[in-house]
C-alpha cells in the first residue's frame, strides 16, 4: 500500500491561514489568540485541517512566517528554538553520540553535563512541548460534538472533524511524552481546564504516565488503521508505538517495570503491515517519503514550503565542515558543528572484511580523539541524514539552504529493538524471534549473514540501538535506562566536561523547570539539584 502525503505545502499555508499567539510564558491554559476570533475559524470546516497541519507542523518548524520568522515563542532566535532541534539536542548532545563545536551561549553545557536552570536551550524545549499542548488542547476543545454540533458540521465531515481531534490528542500525548521523559513533573492542563484563568496545577511524574497511559489506550480504537492515513499524520501505529516506548521506560518513569507491555506493543506494531526498507541509507534521504514501509510516524519537511534552519536542515548542514563536500549532501555549506565521539566510532568494527553500513563517518581530516570539543576535526561526523534523492540528485531548494528530509520519529527497526529488549529484561516473548529481529536488522546493515550473531544480551542490545538509531534522538534516554548516563561505569570524551570523561550527578537525569516558568507558575516545584 502506498502512502497518501500529507501535502507538505498546508503546513505553510496554515501558518497564514491561522496565526497564533507568540509567547515564551506557559501556554498550557491559554487560548491561542488569532487574527480571527476562534469562531470564526471553527465556523468553517475548510479550515478545520489547516488549523490541525499547525499542530503538527509546530515539530517541524518554529513560527509564523517562512518557517521560524515571527517564533511562536520568544526570547530566543526562531530557527534555534525549533522543536527537533532542540529535541536532537537534548537527546544527543549530553551523549557520547554527538559533540558540537559552537560556543553560542549556555550550547557547551550540555554535553559537559554542567547545565542550570537558566540554561535557554532547556527552557526553549521546554516551551516548544507546552506550546504544542496548548495548541492541542484549543484545537480539542473547539472540536467537541456539541460544539460541532452548534456549527451544523455534520455527516463526513463531522466524522472527520473527531479523526482531526483524535491525532491532535495523540499530538498532545507525544509532546507530554517528551515532558515526562526529559522534565518529570511539570505544569498540566488539557481542554477541560479553565482557560487563563488560574495557573495550571503541577503533574508528578508517575501521574502523567498515568495518564498518557490511559490516554493513548483511549486512543486505540479510534485512529485510522496502520498505513491507512496520510505520510506524515498518526495512526493507530503511531499509538502503539508511543505506548511501547513508555513502557519500555517506565522503570525509569514510575518504579515499576512493564517491560510485557512494551513487547505487547512492540509487536502490534510488528503486525502492523510495516518492512524493514532494503537499503539503510534510503531512511535518511530527500526523498525518504517515498516507498517507505519502514517509518511509522515522521516529522515532515520540504526545501521550499517548510523552511526552518531547525530540523533536519540544522542536522545536516550542523554536522558538515572540514574537508567535507556540502553538495554531495545536497546542501550549499557546512555549518561545521556535530561530531560524534570515539565510543560510536568503535562500535562499527569490520568484521572478517565486512562493513556495517550503518557505521558512515566521515574521516578524513578528522581526528578520532576529541582534545578540543571547539574544534571541529575532532571527532568524527556521522553522514548519515542528506538532502539528496536515491537519483543522487539534491533536494527541491535550488539554494541549497532548506532540505527535504523527513526526520523519522519512529521506525519499524525500533520495534523489533524493543522486542529484543523487552524479551532480555523479562518481559516474556521468545529469545529465538527476539534474535531473529536483531539479525535482520544485522542483515540489512552488512548487505548479508555475515554479521548475524548467535546471542545478545543487553549490553549488545544497548549498541544496536546505536548502531541502528544513532542520531535519532533517543540515546540519552537509552544511557538512563541502562544505568549509565550519569554514572562512572561507562564515560566518553568530556562527559562532565573533562578530556577522559567522569561520573556526573544523578539529578542530572532530568533537566530542571526552568527559572522563568517556577516564577510565573508558583504550582510548579524545581527538580532536585537545581
Amino acid at each position: 500500500m502506498t502512502f497518501k502525503y500529507f501535502n507538505k505545502t498546508i503546513f505553510a499555508a496554515s501558518l497564514t491561514a491561522v496565526v497564533f499567539l507568540t509567547s515564551c510564558e506557559n501556554d498550557l491554559d491559554r487560548m491561542p489568540e488569532t487574527e480571527v476570533t476562534s469562531a470564526s475559524v471553527y465556523s468553517d470546516f475548510n479550515n478545520y485541517k489547516g488549523v490541525l497541519a499547525k499542530i503538527y507542523s509546530g515539530l517541524a518548524m518554529s513560527g509564523q512566517n517562512g518557517g521560524d520568522g515571527d517564533p511562536d515563542i520568544s526570547g530566543i532566535d526562531g530557527g534555534t528554538s525549533n522543536y527537533i532541534r532542540q529535541y536532537f539536542q537534548l537527546q544527543e548532545l549530553t551523549t557520547d553520540e554527538a559533540v558540537i563545536a559552537w560556543g553560542d551561549g549556555s550550547l557547551p553545557d550540555l554535553h559537559s553535563m554542567t547545565w542550570s536552570a537558566s540554561n535557554e536551550f532547556i527552557a526553549a524545549l521546554y516551551y516548544r512541548i507546552y506550546y504544542q499542548v496548548g495548541l492541542a488542547n484549543e484545537f480539542i476543545r473547539e472540536t467537541t460534538d456539541e460544539k460541532l454540533a452548534s456549527r451544523n458540521i455534520s455527516g463526513a465531515n463531522a466524522d472527520e472533524a473527531r479523526m482531526y481531534r483524535n491525532e491532535a490528542r495523540f499530538m498532545r500525548a507525544l509532546s507530554y511524552s517528551h515532558a515526562i521523559d526529559l522534565f518529570g513533573n511539570g505544569p498540566f492542563a488539557t481542554e477541560l481546564s479553565e482557560v487563563g484563568t488560574t495557573p495550571p496545577p503541577r503533574m508528578e511524574r508517575k501521574e502523567l504516565f498515568n495518564y498518557l497511559e490511559s490516554e493513548l489506550k483511549s486512543l486505540e480504537g479510534l485512529l485510522k488503521e496502520p498505513r491507512t492515513n496520510e505520510y506524515g499524520r498518526a495512526d493507530k501505529a503511531a499509538v502503539w508505538m508511543l505506548l511501547s516506548k513508555l513502557y519500555l521506560n517506565a522503570e525509569v518513569y514510575t518504579g515499576q517495570a512493564r517491560y510485557s507491555d512494551a513487547r505487547i506493543y512492540a509487536e502490534k506494531v510488528i503486525s502492523g503491515g510495516y518492512s524493514l526498507k532494503a537499503n539503510y541509507g534510503e531512511l535518511f534521504l530527500a526523498d525518504n517519503n517515498l516507498d517507505n514501509n519502514e517509518t511509522i510516524f515522521s516529522i515532515n519537511y520540504d526545501g521550499t514550503h517548510t523552511r526552518t534552519f531547525g530540523g533536519t536542515t540544522y542536522i545536516i548542514h550542523a554536522s558538515t565542515g572540514g574537508s567535507m563536500n556540502p553538495a554531495s549532501l545536497g546542501i550549499n555549506s557546512g555549518w561545521g558543528g556535530l561530531r560524534s565521539t570515539k565510543n560510536i566510532a568503535s562500535l562499527f568494527p569490520a568484521t572478517d572484511g565486512s562493513i556495517d553500513k550503518r557505521g558512515n563517518f566521515h574521516t578524513a581530516g578528522q581526528n578520532l580523539e576529541i582534545n578540543n570539543v571547539a574544534t571541529f576535526t575532532d571527532g568524527y561526523p556521522i553522514v548519515k541524514f542528506k538532502n539528496v534523492k536515491r537519483n543522487g540528485q539534491p533536494g527541491s531548494d535550488i539554494a541549497g539552504d532548506f532540505v527535504d528530509t523527513d526526520f523519522p520519529m519512529f521506525r519499524l527497526a525500533e520495534a523489533y529493538l524493543i522486542y529484543a529488549e523487552a524479551v532480555l529484561r523479562g518481559g516474556g516473548g521468545s529469545n529465538a524471534t527476539a534474535l531473529q529481529y536483531i539479525n535482520l536488522l544485522r542483515q540489512r546493515a552488512y548487505g548479508n549473514n555475515s554479521g548475524n550473531v548467535s546471542s545478545i544480551n543487553l549490553d549488545f542490545i544497548l549498541d544496536e540501538r546505536a548502531r541502528e538509531l544513532s542520531w535519532e534522538a533517543v540515546r540519552r534516554t537509552d544511557l538512563i535506562r541502562f544505568g549509565k548516563f550519569t554514572s562512572g561505569s561507562y564515560l566518553w570524551p568530556f562527559k562532565g566536561g573533562v578530556k577522559d570523561g567522569k561520573a556526573v550527578e544523578d539529578f542530572r537525569k532530568l533537566y530542571p523547570i526552568p527559572a522563568s516558568d517556577l516564577n510565573a507558575n508558583p504550582n510548579l516545584i524545581q527538580n532536585p539539584g537545581y
